[in-house]
């Protein structure tokens, strides 16, 4: 990773440099990466969702595009739409459902970058949940357990 953002343009509906990534049923297109942001642009369809975790390194942002996501955040429950920016900073518990009909995208960043790359990179077509949680710790996100 480059310690400097490259100037330049991704295009839709594709990665930065050809990179996706599928991960337990999303589609993830790197959008931007250097050393103090990660940006990726997710499709998350209906029934899809990330359960509670938290970085404990990075402050995290979602953009919504299109859809609706329903959020856990910081304990409470909460709806974002497209054009709402959600804020979630650092060490602060928060999921994310696609509990709508419809596919839902939005614009996600971390600040810093953190590891979170090559985790992505480690999840990619992987199916074995227990496998995700542990890579995931590894790389600077830890999933709470079912409450």
């Amino acid at each position: 990773m480059d310690s400097l953002l490259e100037a330049g343009i991704t295009l839709a509906g594709q990665g930065q440099d050809g990179v996706v990534w599928s991960v337990l049923g999303h589609t993830y297109w790197r959008k931007a990466e250097c050393e103090s942001c990660f940006i990726f642009e997710t499709l998350d369809p209906p029934g899809t969702f990330v359960p509670p975790h938290i970085h404990p390194t990075q402050d995290e942002f979602i953009f919504v595009l299109e859809g609706t996501l329903d959020l856990q955040l910081a304990g409470a429950s909460t709806r974002a739409v497209k054009g709402d920016l959600v804020r979630m900073p650092m060490g602060v518990p928060h999921a994310y459902y696609n509990n709508a009909a419809v596919p839902a995208r939005a614009l996600f960043w971390v600040t810093p970058a953190g590891r979170l790359r090559a985790l992505f990179d480690a999840l990619h077509n992987l199916t074995d949940l227990d496998e995700v949680v542990r890579l995931s710790k590894l790389h600077g996100v830890d999933f709470l357990p079912p409450s």
